[in-house]
């Protein structure tokens, strides 16, 4: 299973607009599952501004879905510019948490997960919408990649791991 996925990881990565597109869409229907559920649970609230708040909430995720279902390419942009900020906001607070740990072993790697964040966030936005193109497909297709060499690293490390465990006790040959 983690070959399989690796090799999909590479595919998503050769194909990062495609994967771009395939995830907007399959993020706009979950979000669409997801308001009628809020619309599902306002029916159940027993306070009507409860009430209110989850029926508003369902109206707004339903509509960013019915968004990003039925205008994918807009939405590839639109996302696109999300992780941007997302990273570049992500590259502060790490730079934070880095130096409030800087006696500490490690904060190093902190401050290079901070950097790595400020690097990517500024390569989105200066070719934004462009980046559009490769960045949220390649990210998945890096994610997924990297999901499969974990597998099959977990899945070797078992196997040596059981194959130990049965020479202790006396097992199989």
């Amino acid at each position: 299973m983690g070959v399989l996925t690796a090799v999909l990881g590479v595919f998503l990565i050769i194909y990062p607009f495609a994967t771009a597109m395939v995830t907007t869409v399959l993020l706009g229907w979950i979000l669409i599952l997801v308001g009628i559920a809020q619309f599902v649970f306002a029916l159940h609230t027993q306070t009507v501004g409860s009430f209110f708040l989850k029926l508003l909430l369902g109206i707004l995720y339903a509509i960013a879905g019915i968004a990003l279902a039925f205008l994918p390419i807009e939405g590839v942009i639109v996302l696109t510019g999300v992780l941007g900020t997302l990273l570049l906001i992500q590259a502060g607070m790490l730079t934070v948490t880095a130096f409030q740990m800087k006696p500490l072993d490690g904060w190093g790697w902190f401050l290079a997960d901070a950097i790595a964040s400020l690097l990517l966030g500024i390569l989105i936005f200066a070719e934004w919408p462009n980046s559009s193109l490769w960045a949220i497909g390649t990210l998945v297709g890096v994610a997924v990649l990297i999901g499969g060499i974990s597998r099959i690293m977990i899945a070797a490390k078992i196997r040596s791991g059981a194959g130990q465990v049965e020479r202790l006790i006396g097992g199989p040959a």
